[in-house]
């Protein structure tokens, strides 16, 4: 509790005092996640991905983003990928392909995806849209665990998350949906209540994927939590599962609901 807590003070801080500093935040998140995801992946498969270039090309990806929108984020993935190729080049040729495909997912799931976050923030009203898109998020994993818990039967997707049910995917969207409903009614200019329910579903669809895509990962790789940073919640990566996926689907239902201003 005192973790969320003491997280969601600085949030909120960051991004109603000073907005710009919000993406030192994103970055923040960002280069620990790589860190997370490339120490797993060396200890679990032998995988070594180049972290030098992916968490300096993942920082300039996000603050690319704010500044100059979509362009610069794809531009900044493209030249990180290109940074990846290159210093791997240093080291012996055995596993080259293995080390920098995992280096392109790398630098696609963890900082482009996170961009959206930067690209939300960038509009004039980009605080609120980002607290809406952490309220979904949040509201949704929320639903699907309390639900889940209590009337839980039937498993959604047994061989990847036991935990999950048919019923706790029922929670997140009736969450979600209501949550949408009044975060676009209330926060966000041009935007109206309906746009929010479709908001809610298509984070709820989002973030149950997302978090389904880092159990993969994780069963995989043989482990229970991507790190130990967060005392109760795993490490940062155990945070961002279904934040990532959920970032882009939020920025391009903000740009269909309320534009891009």
């Amino acid at each position: 509790m005192a973790v969320g807590l003491a997280l969601g003070a600085l949030v909120v801080l960051a991004l109603f005092v000073y907005r710009p500093a919000f993406t030192g935040v994103i970055v923040l998140a960002v280069v620990i996640g790589l860190w997370e995801l490339s120490a797993r992946l060396t200890e679990r498969k032998d995988i070594r991905v180049p972290l030098v270039p992916l968490a300096l090309g993942g920082a300039a990806m996000v603050v690319a983003g704010y500044l100059r929108g979509a362009e610069g984020a794809w531009a900044g993935l493209a030249v990180t990928g290109l940074a990846v190729l290159v210093w791997r080049m240093v080291r012996p040729p055995a596993g080259y392909l293995r080390d920098v495909t995992a280096g392109v997912f790398a630098a696609f799931y963890v900082p482009f995806l996170a961009t959206f976050v930067a690209l939300m923030l960038a509009a004039d009203d980009g605080s609120w849209r980002v607290l809406t898109f952490l309220i979904l998020t949040i509201v949704s994993d929320t639903g699907a665990y309390a639900v889940g818990w209590r009337f839980g039967r039937r498993k959604l997707a047994p061989r990847i998350s036991p935990g999950k049910t048919r019923e706790g995917l029922a929670g997140a969207v009736v969450f979600a949906m209501t949550a949408g409903a009044l975060c676009l009614h209330f926060l966000i200019d041009d935007a109206v209540w309906w746009q929010g329910l479709l908001m809610g579903l298509a984070v709820a669809a989002s973030a149950t994927l997302g978090d389904l895509g880092e159990s993969m990962i994780k069963r995989d790789l043989g482990i229970k939590d991507m790190g130990t940073l967060l005392p109760g919640h795993g490490g940062i990566m155990d945070r961002l599962d279904s934040l990532l996926p959920t970032a882009p689907v939020c920025w391009a239902l903000f740009l269909l609901f309320a534009g891009s201003h």
